[in-house]
């Protein structure tokens, strides 16, 4: 497993916590927290011991935003990557949106993920939990798309998501305004699918977790996430019902099928035998991610 310094990653018992570990900043985001987060996503894709992921933040925020250490330069990305290359020996792509980056490998990960809103969730720190499956949060906690008040725009794929998560009027409210709103509206407009006292949030989290990691085949859980999200812009319903047809056939004779079925009338816990690494019907991805072009 790599070294992280901005994040924790920790597995127990088929669940994976990501923490965002920068606590004295609260958490706020930088291109090495960028690059350990898509490391991280693909140590819990490799590992198949791992059925779901939540993320949360050490300390009092999920996270705040953009690290603006460099004060009116934070957004240079010139600049930036400048800094970041001097200080850690990374240097990021000066063309990409870093939290796009972590966004784009969130969406292609394999395994369900939770996000734990446990404080702060501003700028980056709430369009980062856009591609998450779930979101659940602590009441009152302050959320923001701050971005047109820090005159820039809003990123890591907050563009694709946030539309299609809360209606487009509610997303152009919140990004146009850029105000900070607390945790109850997100849960009213549907952003936030639970509130959970904080010291009852990470354990509601890993209830989650637990009910699809005790009960569910991971073939199938990783086929139905990219279903769902591929079928956000389909054409026509066809092409649903082409790809669920070709996925039922495929899944329809393996053993995992039978042991679903056979688990049911025995009336006992499954132990579904196919893995994430190795028995996915092929093709894919079917839609395979498109090359980045600046």
């Amino acid at each position: 497993m790599p070294e992280f310094t901005t994040i924790a990653l920790d597995i127990d018992d088929g669940v994976a916590t990501i923490m965002l570990q920068r606590p004295d900043r609260m958490n706020a985001f930088t291109d090495v927290m960028a690059r350990e987060l898509i490391e991280a996503f693909d140590e819990t894709d490799g590992d198949d011991r791992v059925r779901a992921v939540i993320v949360t933040g050490a300390g009092r925020a999920f996270c705040a935003g953009a690290d603006l250490g460099l004060g009116g330069d934070t957004f240079d990305y010139d600049k930036r990557r400048a800094g970041q290359a001097k200080t850690s020996g990374f240097d990021p792509d000066p063309t990409r949106d870093g939290g796009g980056q972590v966004g784009m490998r969130i969406y292609e990960s394999l395994k369900p993920v939770i996000a734990a809103i446990n404080g702060a969730a501003v700028g980056v720190g709430a369009t980062m939990t856009l591609a998450m499956d779930i979101r659940l949060a602590a009441p009152g906690v302050k959320m923001g798309f701050v971005f047109a008040r820090r005159g820039i725009v809003p990123e890591t794929l907050s563009s694709y998501f946030l539309p299609r998560l809360v209606g487009l009027s509610t997303a152009l409210e919140w990004t146009m305004t850029g105000r900070v709103f607390l945790s109850e509206e997100a849960k009213e407009r549907g952003l936030v699918r639970s509130l959970h006292a904080p010291e009852d949030l990470l354990p509601a989290a890993r209830a989650l977790a637990r009910e699809i990691a005790d009960n569910t085949a991971p073939v199938s859980v990783a086929l139905a996430r990219r279903m769902m999200l591929d079928m956000l812009d389909a054409g026509h319903p066809m092409e649903a019902h082409q790809l669920e047809s070709r996925l039922m056939v495929a899944r329809g004779r393996s053993g995992d099928a039978k042991e679903g079925v056979t688990s049911f009338l025995e009336k006992r816990a499954p132990a579904y035998p196919d893995k994430v690494s190795k028995d996915m019907p092929q093709p894919f991805p079917w839609r395979p991610t498109p090359p980045f072009q600046a």
